[in-house]
């Protein structure tokens, strides 16, 4: 019984570790987002906002602010950039591709396990754009 138990234990804490390390390949992550509407999705959700030339800058110094975000892949000045947001308990990554298409910037941010992600891309991107829009005002 004890072997049973300990054998859990370890798929477990093998399992939380696969999530917290595992590589992010930016081949699969780093990809053109397609946003043509605003979308609310299971796992993540999808944006279109207007942009000048300052926006992008602007909006990647606030999601470089959000704690545990990093960049995965691509710059401003390439036009595409995709961010990892872990959270903060289990290290769960979040990814974000943010690209500027002429006039609009388009945002797609999704969850790389499970179904749902239970609103937190949504309330993510909806902080930054608000953060956004005050600095703007």
């Amino acid at each position: 019984m004890k072997v049973f138990f300990w054998a859990i234990i370890v798929i477990i804490l093998g399992g939380l570790a696969w999530i917290r390390f595992a590589p992010s390949d930016p081949a699969v992550w780093h990809v053109d987002p397609k946003v043509t509407a605003d979308q609310d999705l299971a796992g993540g959700v999808r944006r279109r906002i207007p942009a000048d030339d300052g926006t992008f800058a602007e909006l990647d110094r606030i999601i470089l602010a959000t704690p545990r975000t990093e960049v995965l892949a691509g710059s401003v000045e390439d036009g595409m950039v995709t961010y990892v947001t872990r959270s903060q308990w289990m290290g769960f990554p979040d990814y974000t591709t943010v690209m500027k298409n002429d006039d609009v910037l388009e945002l797609f941010a999704r969850s790389r396990f499970g179904q749902s992600d239970m609103g937190v891309n949504k309330a993510r991107v909806e902080s930054w754009l608000d953060r956004l829009e005050a600095q703007r005002d």
